[in-house]
C-alpha cells in the first residue's frame, strides 16, 4: 500500500523507495521530488560536496533540468529495523532539454528510515556511491 503526498507516493517498502524516488524525479517537479526525502536529509554531489536543504534541491533541480528521466535498477536492500542501506544502479539517457545526448549512470549508495507515519524517505542519497570524489569525511553544508 502507497500513500499519496500532493502528487508522489511514499511507500511502506524499503525496496520500493528507488521507484518512488524515480517517480518524483521524473515529474518534473523539483517540490514533488523534495518530497522522498527527510528535511534534514543529505545529498552528496559529483565532487563530494554534501548539501541539505536549499542545496539539496538545488543540485537535484539541477539534474531534473536535463529534461531527461531517470532509470532505477535495485541491486541490493538490507534493512534493520527504521533503516535502510539501498544499492541502486541508475541511468539518465537521452536528449536533453537542449538537445544534446546524455548518458549518464551509476549505483547510488543511499539510506532511506522508515518514518513515524510507517514510509520511508531517504535521509542520505549519495547517487554515485563509492564513485564520488572529494572528501572522506565533511560535515553538510
Amino acid at each position: 500500500m502507497s500513500h499519496d503526498t500532493d502528487g508522489i507516493r511514499l511507500t511502506p517498502h524499503a525496496a520500493e523507495h528507488p521507484a518512488v524516488f524515480a517517480a518524483a524525479f521524473n515529474s518534473g517537479d523539483p517540490a514533488v521530488l523534495e518530497q522522498v526525502y527527510e528535511p534534514n536529509a543529505v545529498f552528496v554531489k559529483p565532487d563530494g560536496t554534501r548539501v541539505v536543504g536549499e542545496d539539496r534541491r538545488a543540485a537535484n533541480t539541477e539534474f531534473q533540468g536535463l529534461g531527461v528521466g531517470i532509470e532505477v535498477r535495485v541491486r541490493n536492500v538490507h534493512e534493520y529495523e527504521d533503516l535502510a542501506l539501498l544499492i541502486v544502479d541508475w541511468a539518465i539517457r537521452g536528449t536533453t532539454a537542449q538537445g544534446s545526448a546524455i548518458d549518464l549512470c551509476g549505483t547510488a549508495t543511499d539510506v532511506a528510515r522508515r518514518g513515524t507515519d510507517g514510509l520511508w524517505r531517504y535521509i542520505i542519497d549519495s547517487p554515485l556511491g563509492i564513485d564520488t570524489a572529494g572528501p572522506e569525511h565533511s560535515p553538510a553544508t
